[in-house]
């Protein structure tokens, strides 16, 4: 597996934007990068697994539920430098759209929560930047 802080190279993340009675799923970070902020759920692929196997697996591995995923609908970059400048991390991340297959939400992996939530409780959360110009992108899915 490649190695996530100060790796040799970016890893490829995976993340799976999914929608159930007018809620979306998110997760709060367990880990680094933005630990303790909300985000789409996902993690790295493994070698060997398409982007919709990668973000199934994550989804069920940070959430407990299944989902079925779909086309992707947002990539980007993210990488963060340390005090001396080196790169600490470097992701390229895929997000896909998906549809709840079954489950209930629980915590765990590297997810410290994980909930359905409204656009309006949003406002309220410690959201990633980046899963907030995710979802604006798509506020036709999530309205």
């Amino acid at each position: 597996m490649a190695r996530r802080e100060y790796p040799e190279s970016p890893v490829v993340g995976v993340g799976a934007v999914v929608v159930k009675d007018g809620k979306v799923l998110l997760v709060k970070r367990g880990i680094e990068p933005n630990k303790g902020f909300w985000a789409i759920p996902g993690g790295s692929l493994k070698l060997g697994e398409t982007l919709q196997e990668g973000a199934e697996r994550e989804i069920m591995e940070e959430t407990g539920i299944t989902i079925k995923a779909k086309d992707p609908v947002y990539s980007f970059d993210f990488f963060e430098r340390d005090g001396d400048g080196r790169i600490r991390f470097h992701y390229v991340i895929v997000d896909m759209i998906a549809d709840y297959v079954s489950g209930e939400v629980h915590a765990a992996d590297d997810a410290m929560e994980a909930k359905w939530v409204s656009r309006v409780e949003l406002n309220d959360m410690h959201v990633s930047r980046n899963t907030l110009k995710i979802l604006d992108f798509l506020k036709n899915y999530f309205p």
